[in-house]
């Protein structure tokens, strides 16, 4: 059975997903405890925290699954597989379209590869669901333009300021999301632009790219003070600005813009007692509609492509069910042949090859017996004919 445990930005805001997360990696906890769950995906980003379990034992009534929070998401089965396509597809993303959850999704499969819990079945839906998200991409036109959180985040400076034109712009985080911010800040006429990470050897990477500057983690009070924008999107599992931090600078931050882009949350929410304008992904909301609704046809033939696939998805999972019901009717016959060759070897004397002639027969009378039964059963199993598929399984145990 494959399970999808979640909780995303559709059901939960910003805080909200932070918490639950913590929920979510408990009720998984429990269920790797009592089973022995070695096969599962783990993937986390700005907008989700979700598990891909495959495990025979698991049902999905199991009192472990049962939670009273209503952010958190359990599906499984076909419908949690299609969740999965839609969301390599962008179809599931506050942007739709965008391409960073492919990405992302590649990068979960890895570190499970990597770290050995996912397994041949998990391993062939995460492939598939890849291969339809890179599929939606190429046959429509679902992430042209502005879509991801970077852009949008940029999209929503420039919409309070009018225009990002000679303005300071202060970038912390030089990560991936952090990139697709200054990408597409490098399209606008700034007065500077920095980039401050902990690592600050990726800061001057990407400032290089940018054409800006690279700053010390350590110096960023004094570039805080003078930025009209600052955009923070790093991993810290806790706010790096606060009310607190802010205070200890001398500076003025009224005019100053924030836009709050990872999770759990870089900027703490009391920053606005200083007159802070801070907008995090709960903000960006009304802009991912408006986004959304400009890809409505778009959606439409992406959906088709995810339904066929998934049909093809389900199809080669019959045939690998066949495949071990026909592995194993192989190794009885073999095993069957050898011990009845065996048998005529010892009456017969091996004049003229007649042992080598023995054996090449009984192999031929086995591939020839083989041959239809294969044929047949794996048809049966593209045609759904599931009533055959349990009948062989019966027969040949």
């Amino acid at each position: 059975m494959i399970i999808n445990l979640r909780v995303d930005y559709t059901v939960a805001d910003i805080e909200t997903m932070e918490n639950v997360s913590k929920d979510i990696d408990g009720i998984f906890e429990n269920l790797k405890e009592k089973y022995s769950i070695d096969e599962y995906v783990e993937i986390a980003t700005c907008n989700r925290k979700e598990y891909y379990i495959h495990n025979d034992n698991c049902v999905i009534d199991e009192p472990l699954l049962d939670h009273d929070n209503k952010a958190i998401i359990i599906e499984h089965g076909d419908v949690a597989i299609e969740h999965l396509f839609r969301m390599t597809s962008g179809l599931e993303s506050m942007i739709v379209g965008e391409d960073q959850i492919l990405g992302q999704v590649k990068d979960a499969r890895n570190v499970a590869i990597k770290q050995r819990h996912c397994g041949n079945v998990l391993d062939n839906i995460f492939t598939k669901a890849i291969h339809v998200g890179q599929l939606v991409r190429n046959k429509t036109n679902i992430n042209k333009g502005s879509v991801s959180i970077g852009s949008i985040a940029v999209d929503l400076a420039e919409k309070h300021f009018g225009d990002l034109e000679n303005k300071t712009v202060l970038v912390i985080g030089a990560g991936k999301m952090g990139s697709l911010v200054a990408k597409s800040l490098s399209e606008k006429n700034l007065e500077a632009i920095f980039v401050a990470n902990r690592t600050y050897y990726a800061a001057v990477q990407l400032a290089k790219d940018l054409d800006g500057e690279a700053i010390f983690f350590d110096d960023l009070n004094d570039y805080l003070k003078t930025a009209d924008v600052v955009i923070s999107a790093t991993g810290a599992p806790h706010a790096i600005i606060t009310k607190e931090r802010l205070s200890s600078i001398d500076g003025d931050f009224k005019d100053l813009f924030m836009v709050d882009i990872a999770n759990p949350r870089d900027i703490s929410v009391d920053v606005k007692e200083l007159g802070v304008n801070l907008c995090n992904i709960d903000d960006l909301r009304e802009l991912a509609e408006n986004n959304k609704a400009q890809r409505k046809n778009e959606s439409i033939e992406a959906e088709k492509i995810i339904e066929n696939d998934f049909n093809l998805l389900k199809e080669s999972f019959k045939i690998m069910e066949i495949d071990d019901i026909l592995g194993n009717l192989r190794l009885s016959m073999e095993d069957i042949r050898q011990r009845e060759t065996q048998k005529a070897i010892v009456k017969l004397s091996d004049v003229d090859g007649s042992v080598k002639v023995l054996d090449n027969l009984t192999k031929s009378i086995v591939n020839k017996i083989f041959y239809d039964i294969n044929k047949n059963l794996k048809q049966a199993a593209k045609e759904d004919e599931q009533k055959v598929i349990e009948m062989a399984e019966y027969i040949f145990k």
